[in-house]
């Protein structure tokens, strides 16, 4: 008998605790998403925030952004047949933004060009490029190549060599640059250089190809 009883104590105790729970768990899911539904507006001013600034940061004359929806559209599709014919392998452009001035006039294309093609994988870059043709700067969004080596491409010494540059197609040299499309290679990181001058390629042919650049 009170074997029997003990069984019951055990399985009220079982089950009060299972119901507190399970209070519990419903609780703390309601609370995530008050919590969700409020930082949600601030998480994406954030993000929006993050995006301009890095625009910016490689197309300086420009005061808003906007996506480009038509490239957008064709980047979707933009692949082996537009880039293996110049080597290019593994190239994705994930976005397309206009850049504009004041006035809401475009003065050129900022685009997030990505390749997997790094030393250490994923490279992705923001490239500025204006209606006139001219590079108007490039930072790494995504890099993690070798400390010493691939990472020094994120120094000015490198990413500053493409600044003003007016070509559709560039090449990296290791006996040092003296032609306009050149760029000096980095030291002891030819596949990060090659990868680095790829993304570039790709995101130049892209725009190019697409007659948005003017005469």
């Amino acid at each position: 008998m009170s074997n029997s009883n003990g069984d019951k104590k055990t399985r009220k105790s079982i089950f009060k605790d299972a119901m507190v729970l399970a209070i519990i768990t419903i609780v703390a899911g309601l609370a995530l998403g008050i919590v969700y539904k409020i930082t949600e507006p601030v998480i994406e001013q954030r993000a929006l925030d993050q995006k301009k600034e890095a625009s910016q940061g490689v197309f300086t004359n420009a005061k808003t952004f906007v996506a480009d929806e038509e490239l957008n559209s064709k980047a979707k599709t933009a692949g082996e047949d537009l880039f293996e014919p110049k080597g290019i392998d593994n190239i994705t452009i994930n976005e397309v933004l206009i850049a504009q001035d004041s006035n809401g006039n475009a003065l050129g294309h900022v685009m997030s060009i990505s390749t997997e093609e790094g030393f250490s994988g994923t490279i992705t870059i923001s490239l500025g490029y204006s209606l006139d043709g001219t590079i108007q700067g490039l930072e790494f969004l995504v890099i993690n190549e070798t400390v010493g080596y691939g990472q020094n491409a994120t120094k000015p010494e490198f990413t500053d060599q493409f600044f003003g540059k007016q070509v559709t197609e560039l090449v990296s040299t290791k006996s040092g640059a003296s032609l306009e499309n050149e760029i000096d290679a980095l030291t002891g990181a030819t596949i990060t250089t090659n990868a680095v001058t790829d993304v570039i390629n790709a995101g130049l042919l892209f725009l190019n190809e697409d007659a948005l650049v003017s005469d």
